[in-house]
């Protein structure tokens, strides 16, 4: 009797919380659970996830006591929610672990986006022989649309244009949200109000008619026609029949693209990261430098590239980041480069994981000499080099700088990133230290768009942060990570869906296409359903 329990994670104390539980099935070792979980979703955050599965031998609802008996506790699997949907077809197989020396099976899970409120309908309405209302003219008609509530009541959602002096109006097609006509449900009742528009507000009523979504969602291939009545008047006149019908014209249906469908269909995530080696961040080996590697805990320059790519690489799926520094003497002649690898590799200056970009961070600070000035140009060149070539949405690439103070090359930073904002990448920028970051704040755009020689950047594509701001104040370095990268990464999706919508491109409706990731070369150029 197989069932499987869900637990989240929370994020001050780390402490696993029971989210839910499958119904119990019985008598097979291959369960096909019905009962799903539904999550909020959040590009963003590290959202973890523990799936444990037992057999229910007995009727106790506390699960503590099937731990200790392993023949009652059938596996474990831990992933993230963003491994989940950044997965093929958004469906994950992996081992059960948790009973050492046996082979516990696999599980399968598979995560969906909830759509139903993704809908946008277009519509048109005509009249014909609507009552007559003005003692000069004919009427002057417009529709009013309402929602119904769960007590009962109406709520107005949208209201036509006036079309002038006639009895057979025929009013422009509008756009409106489903969860605007109807929050989701499509059997709920619409009711929709036909008036004489008067000057003085006094708006002569004409009469009603009630229908669905759902009845609507039929226009798309055929007329629908209402009649429109005045209770009134039905009970005054027994030969009353109407007060006129309306038409519904056309009805297009439409589902809002987002940035989801674009990672299920297997649009990849390019992280790469650029380091700043001036010296300016101070002697490595002296406690007081933002690059000393203390034995107790990470350095800021660890812990943001940390809370950025930790998130970042479940979107990547060879996991293979590129990692560049800049700012630093290299040997053996100690030539200033800012543009080198960190894994000294330039044929290959790929990390495995950001565990590897983190360990060719601490090698380089070995043999590099700490110079200057601050140059962020030539790292964003490097990256647009590469975005320049991906044309079709199924790469998207991010650029982390981290840096602790002036830039150097503002005008040809400024210029990059103007170049860049037409292409496929966003670019995040980390400041460490006590310094003042003015020109960063300028780059965000936030305020005013940024722009160069008389061109201004096509959309914002930087995200700018203090990390001083996030740092906890009992030391919490989890949850420091954790608000930093809520905070940089929140607009990644949005600048995303503005390139992708801008361009046309629409989300791929294959499989994970094999990623076509630049040559190993340094100089030359996302609610669900569980």
């Amino acid at each position: 009797c197989v069932v499987c329990v869900l637990y989240t994670q929370t994020l001050a104390n780390r402490e696993w919380r029971e989210f839910g539980r499958t119904e119990v099935i019985d008598n097979t070792l291959n369960p096909d659970f019905v009962h799903k979980f539904i999550l909020d979703y959040f590009f963003e955050e590290r959202q973890n996830l523990r799936f444990d599965l037992y057999d229910l031998d007995s009727k106790s609802e506390n699960l503590s006591k099937h731990v200790s008996v392993f023949l009652d506790f059938l596996g474990q699997m831990y992933c993230t929610l963003g491994e989940m949907v950044g997965s093929l077809g958004s469906r994950m197989e992996r081992p059960l672990i948790g009973i050492p020396g046996k082979n516990c099976g696999s599980i399968i899970v598979k995560a969906e986006e909830l759509g139903n409120c993704r809908e946008s309908v277009l519509m048109q309405f005509c009249g014909n022989k609507l009552d007559k209302k003005d003692f000069f003219g004919k009427s002057d008609p417009f529709l009013v649309f309402y929602r119904s509530n769960e007590d009962g009541t109406f709520t107005i959602c949208h209201k036509t244009e006036v079309v002038k002096n006639t009895l057979d109006p025929v009013w422009q097609a509008f756009k409106i949200p489903v969860r605007a006509l109807c929050n989701g449900d499509y059997d709920r009742a619409i009711k929709i109000e036909v008036y004489d528009w008067d000057r003085d507000g006094g708006h002569d009523y004409i009469g009603e008619f009630s229908t669905s979504y759902r009845e609507l969602s039929k226009g798309h291939s055929q007329f629908t026609v209402w009649e429109v009545l005045n209770p009134k008047k039905k009970k005054k006149k027994k030969k009353y029949l109407n007060s006129g019908t309306v038409t519904l014209l056309s009805c297009f249906i439409d589902v809002e693209v987002t940035f989801l469908d674009y990672i299920k269909g297997g649009t990849q995530i390019n992280f790469t990261v650029a380091i700043d080696f001036t010296a300016s961040n101070g002697n490595p080996s002296q406690p007081t430098s933002l690059h000393y590697m203390s034995p107790y805990h990470l350095n800021a320059y660890a812990l943001a590239l940390r809370a950025v790519g930790e998130i970042i690489q479940d979107y990547d799926s060879d996991k293979l980041f590129p990692a560049l520094g800049f700012g630093a003497k290299l040997p053996p002649d100690g030539h200033v480069s800012h543009e080198f690898p960190l894994n000294g590799n330039p044929d290959n200056p790929y990390c495995s994981g950001i565990e590897g970009v983190l360990e060719a961070y601490y090698q380089s600070l070995k043999f590099v000499r700490l110079y200057g000035p601050t140059y962020f140009s030539p790292v964003i060149n490097h990256v647009a080099r590469y975005a320049s070539l991906v044309k079709d949405g199924s790469e998207y690439f991010i650029l982390l700088i981290i840096s602790d103070g002036v830039i150097s090359d503002m005008a040809q930073t400024k210029e990059s990133i103007v170049n860049a904002s037409s292409l496929p990448m966003s670019i995040i920028i980390v400041g460490v230290g006590p310094a003042e970051f003015d020109e960063m704040i300028e780059l965000d755009g936030d305020e005013v768009r940024i722009s160069s020689r008389g061109r201004f950047a096509e959309r914002d594509i930087v995200q700018f942060v203090p990390f001083r701001d996030y740092i906890d104040r009992r030391g919490n370095h989890i949850l420091s990570m954790a608000r930093l990268a809520k905070d940089v990464l929140a607009e990644i999706p949005d600048q995303f869906l503005q390139y992708t919508r801008s361009r046309g491109i629409k989300p791929q409706h294959s499989s994970h296409s094999t990623s076509s990731k630049p040559p190993s070369t340094l100089v030359h150029p996302l609610q669900t359903q569980i």
